[in-house]
């Protein structure tokens, strides 16, 4: 693409935007050029952040940094660049272990996962490939470590970044200079470049 499909939203008087914002400067130090293009039609930034908020909130076991290889190898299935680098600064930010976001594809095998890290990761590449690939076996593994809530909480992901992967590889929406660094330092290695979203 020669430019995004939308440009960011330049807006800077909306308070309330302004004020919801600030969750993303925790997640990744910076907002998602991504929610500025949502702003165009302000409501759908706002359900976004509250879609994102609750999905993110932890209610169990399901930890921070979980949750954002999750999205990570959700984002990967799906081909999302973008959302890749996302997910793997948050990951570093939330306190992923480096040898986990170094051996992410791995992680059936490399003795930094746990098996129930394992079970949540395998479920979100299954879930994250169309067509759709959970079967009982994938299902009931998730079953023996995670409780019905958590495994909300692990689709809730899934399908967030479903919407976020199809919303910015639509968009081609333009990385920010930190997540290029994350995936330069992270993803590099396993062929990650920026594709359609520097311009």
């Amino acid at each position: 693409m020669k430019r995004p499909l939308v440009l960011p939203s330049t807006e800077n008087k909306d308070q309330a935007f302004l004020d919801l914002i600030q969750f993303f400067n925790e997640t990744l130090g910076f907002c998602p050029n991504s929610v500025k293009t949502m702003y165009h039609r302000p409501e759908i930034a706002y359900a976004f952040i509250a879609l994102n908020k609750a999905v993110m909130v932890n209610k169990g076991t399901v930890t921070s940094s979980l949750k954002r290889l999750i999205g990570y190898m959700s984002s990967n299935a799906a081909g999302c660049r973008y959302c890749q680098a996302h997910t793997i600064r948050a990951a570093e930010r939330y306190g992923a272990e480096v040898e986990k976001m170094n051996n992410i594809w791995e992680f059936r095998t490399n003795k930094a996962f746990t098996e129930s890290e394992r079970a949540a990761l395998e479920f979100a590449l299954a879930s994250s490939t169309i067509p759709n690939s959970v079967d009982d076996s994938i299902a009931e593994n998730l079953r023996l470590y995670w409780n019905d809530g958590e495994i909300v909480e692990i689709l809730g992901v899934v399908a967030l970044f479903g919407y976020l992967n199809r919303w910015n590889d639509s968009m081609g929406t333009e990385l920010e200079k930190e997540a290029i660094e994350s995936g330069e330092k992270y993803l590099k290695q396993k062929d990650w470049i920026t594709g359609k979203h520097k311009y």
